[in-house]
């Protein structure tokens, strides 16, 4: 029997416990996130609303644990990816959940100019600087500021030269959930020296709530006339080339299985979908970035931000090597981040949407996720 069949049984053990100090609605226990790390101390923290949703959160990472939303009977559903305790987000390097920062994605050759001086940044994929280096805002503990049943706010003071990047950053990213099921984040940045901010969220959501299956039975739709292509190491050729007539077209709503054309040159390079879309015009607030949907259990995800771009990820490499929550072992893309964020090795583009920071100017940024079903 499928393991999508064994979690409404799995959490209704778990119900009763909902309100209590030991247990979540996901099956966390609170205690196992409860550390000291850099001389700092981790928690997990809760939201929760009237509709039976539940988000766990914790100050390692700024991140997202666990996502709560019941599917079309009502049976509550955990749709995302992860682990039960903080020593495996430590140390697994998959960025489940991550607030990703200084900057998202790639810059070429871990280098850029900004009023002429280079920088020199830490090169962790292969030439290159990924989300933000070595060890990004995704490895660092961040103080929590605020925390009520529906809003958490997390900090973090970035310092100069961390990981190469300039100035001191300072940053919040608040999370709410609200009365429509939807978790918003807020994004919130100064500097005292220029610089560039790049935040995202990089939570890996499977509709199903099983996600010992693939992703590829989920529907995709997504906003955009165009995409960033890239080379061998996932570095933008500098183009932006219309999605027409290629597997990036979800202008459309498809299933990803359908649409995953592993012979398509660009899905060959990244394995599967690790590529930008260049997002439409995006004034209209009730208008979604995109729209990811689990025929199974009918939950509907729709992804609004101010962003101009999303980074669509269906976790190629995965391959069983370790196990997430309920001894899940992941494999087979698993999972689908959608990221929002801006262009990747933007600042080696001056063409491209800016993300300079100067002192004096603040840097916001929003991502809303809003969790329906069919």
């Amino acid at each position: 029997m499928p393991i999508r069949f064994f979690l409404p049984l799995f959490l209704f053990g778990t119900l009763a416990a909902c309100n209590s100090a030991v247990m979540t609605c996901s099956g966390l226990d609170p205690r196992r996130f409860d550390a000291t790390v850099d001389g700092k101390q981790t928690a997990l923290h809760v939201l929760t609303n009237r509709n039976g949703m539940e988000v766990c959160l914790c100050n390692f990472g700024a991140r997202v644990v666990s996502i709560v939303v019941p599917d079309r009977n009502g049976v509550p559903t955990d749709v995302t990816l992860g682990f039960d305790n903080l020593d495996d987000y430590r140390n697994v390097n998959c960025n489940f959940g991550a607030t990703i920062g200084r900057y998202a994605n790639r810059i070429a050759g871990a280098r850029f100019e900004l009023d002429g001086q280079t920088f020199f940044l830490s090169a962790n994929s292969g030439p290159n600087c990924l989300h933000g280096g070595v060890r990004g805002w995704q490895a660092r503990v961040f103080d929590v500021e605020q925390v009520s049943d529906s809003t958490v706010r997390f900090a973090y003071l970035s310092p100069d030269g961390e990981e190469g990047f300039p100035g001191n950053v300072r940053m919040q990213v608040e999370y709410r959930l609200t009365a429509d099921n939807a978790l918003s984040i807020s994004y919130s940045a100064t500097s005292d020296r220029p610089t560039v901010v790049n935040p995202t969220n990089h939570t890996f959501f499977n509709l199903s709530g099983d996600p010992s299956q693939t992703a590829l039975d989920h529907r995709l739709h997504i906003d955009a006339d165009g995409f960033i292509p890239v080379d061998s190491l996932l570095i933008p050729v500098g183009e932006i080339a219309s999605v027409a007539g290629t597997p990036m077209d979800f202008r459309t709503p498809s299933l990803l299985s359908e649409r995953l054309d592993t012979l398509s040159p660009q899905v060959a390079l990244a394995h599967g979908y690790d590529h930008t879309w260049v997002l439409n015009d995006r004034t209209s607030p009730d208008s979604p970035a995109a729209t990811l949907c689990s025929p199974e259990t009918g939950i509907r995800l729709k992804v609004f931000t101010d962003a101009p771009g999303i980074q669509v990820f269906t976790a190629n490499a995965f391959n069983g090597a370790f196990e997430g929550r309920r001894a899940i072992a992941y494999r087979d893309r698993p999972a689908v981040c959608l990221e929002t964020q801006y262009f990747p090795d933007s600042p080696n583009r001056p063409n491209w949407p800016s993300t300079l920071l100067r002192p004096g100017e603040v840097r916001r940024g929003s991502c809303v996720y809003r969790f329906s079903v069919e």
